[in-house]
């Protein structure tokens, strides 16, 4: 029989709604090679590696009667020139243009009697740049099974790396009476399962999130400020079907700089920065701001230690790495380095009881290991109360050398995180080749700034920049 979707990534489907659509994006950003970078180019990349994600060529089939959990199965009619497709921006499109596109794109959900992906090549930018943007859907990447498919494109040299030719036939597809004989099977032999297969279908789908979470205990970490709700703040609103998309570009040796003088983490410095451009975003928009005040951040980091991860590793193990962690960021504080301070003593105190794993293990885990990671991120901050906290920041190291894509050379990588249900913003980064790149994936009627917040990133940066020697 083909294979179940577990109870957290089926609460995935169930917890989907119009204003709040599961996927996870990105955007990478390449330079036109001389060969040229276009679809067909694109198009042979993607057939030659999806083997490498045999999910992605897979859809979700639902039991009647919801007697049991969906389950994956092949896709006998997948076409990749549905899920792969093209768009363009008026020459010389322009970085605005590209994240307005970006915006509308994210808005639209993913079709599921399909698998449940999408990627858009995307023409025209100005200095002879190419962007691709990705979806996928939360349900699709654990980590363990199944991987970002923006994880096997990448190359560490401009001549892609030979992948055996694979030969799909998909699999025959079950008849509605299997599905229905396995699931009274399981049902038999684990009673205990069906209720929480009724509760996620009928709409009580957190709970099980929460419970499987719980039971697992790898995918986050309960801190001690969970017991207090989240500040109010503008942040945490009813949200639309709509989104709103920002960048920021930064120099990852700022960070260290920062980190050296100061004797903290590099993402101590980034939560920093984050706290002192969300100050400056609140003051702009006349919101009460107090020395107290606070926005308190879902921020998940991978926590298990060098020693237990080997260097050879695989990149399909990335799922048990993934914890996340409650941060009250202080907006209050004026001082840039009392509010790096405080930042810095509050993650002490939640990693205190596993080691963190740094930027060289993630990358030797998995090679260009963030769009899973981004995506697992996500996944992790599914299973908390939205009354507990105001956005997700999620910071994912990459390699510090170039990758490329069919021989283009990729620039920039900029995440795109999912809006929970009342949340009108959520941050993703991700440093890559001396750069970190943010992306600002905002509600587009509570957020018609959110380009402002970007721009203040370099604002709060260079404060922190001005108290090293």
């Amino acid at each position: 029989m083909p294979p179940r979707l577990s109870a957290l990534d089926a609460s995935f489907l169930y917890l989907e709604a119009p204003t709040t659509p599961m996927h996870v994006g990105a955007v990478s950003v390449f330079r036109r090679p001389r060969a040229g970078f276009d679809y067909d180019r694109l198009v042979g990349l993607i057939e030659q590696r999806i083997a490498l994600v045999p999910r992605y060529r897979q859809k979700v089939r639902h039991v009647p009667g919801n007697l049991a959990r969906p389950v994956w199965i092949d896709d006998p009619d997948f076409d990749v020139a549905y899920h792969v497709r093209r768009s363009a921006l008026p020459k010389p499109g322009s970085d605005e243009q590209l994240t307005e596109l970006v915006a509308r794109l994210m808005s639209r959900p993913l079709d599921h009697t399909r698998p449940l992906w999408e990627m858009y090549l995307v023409e025209g930018l100005a200095r002879g740049r190419t962007a691709v943007v990705t979806k996928t859907h939360q349900a699709m990447v654990d980590g363990t099974s199944a991987i970002d498919i923006g994880q096997v494109l990448l190359d560490v040299s401009s001549e892609p790396r030979v992948v055996p030719e694979d030969l799909w036939m998909p699999r025959p597809e079950p008849s509605g009476a299997e599905l229905v004989l396995e699931a009274v099977a399981e049902a038999v032999a684990r009673p205990g399962e069906i209720v929480d297969n009724v509760r996620v279908a009928t709409g009580d789908a957190m709970a099980t999130v929460g419970k499987i979470t719980g039971a697992a205990g790898t995918l986050f970490s309960m801190a001690w400020t969970a017991s207090r709700p989240a500040p109010g703040t503008p942040l945490n609103v009813g949200i639309s079907t709509q989104r709103r998309f920002a960048v920021a570009r930064t120099e990852l040796e700022d960070y260290r700089r920062v980190r050296a003088a100061h004797g903290c983490s590099v993402n101590d410095v980034v939560l920093s920065v984050v706290a002192g451009a969300l100050r400056n975003w609140l003051l702009s928009r006349g919101e009460p701001v107090t020395p107290s005040s606070t926005v308190r951040a879902m921020v998940p980091l991978s926590v298990r230690g060098e020693a237990d991860v080997p260097s050879s590793a695989a990149a399909g193990s990335l799922g048990n790495r993934v914890s996340s962690f409650l941060v009250d960021l202080p907006v209050g504080e004026p001082s840039p380095v009392v509010r790096l301070h405080h930042v810095t003593h509050a993650m002490r105190e939640h990693t205190s009881g596993g080691q963190s794993v740094g930027a060289d293990t993630l990358v030797r885990i998995g090679g260009f290991a963030p769009p899973t990671l981004h995506a697992l991120g996500a996944r992790a901050a599914s299973g908390f109360s939205k009354r507990i906290f105001n956005l997700v920041v999620t910071n994912v190291p990459g390699p510090q050398f170039p990758l490329y894509a069919a021989g283009a050379r990729m620039l920039e990588m900029f995440p795109v995180v999912p809006l929970a249900k009342g949340q009108a913003l959520a941050i993703g980064l991700t440093s890559y080749d001396g750069g970190v790149y943010y992306g600002f994936n905002g509600d587009r009627d509570a957020m018609p700034d959110v380009d402002v917040l970007a721009g203040l990133v370099d604002e709060s940066l260079d404060e922190l920049l001005t108290t090293v020697a």
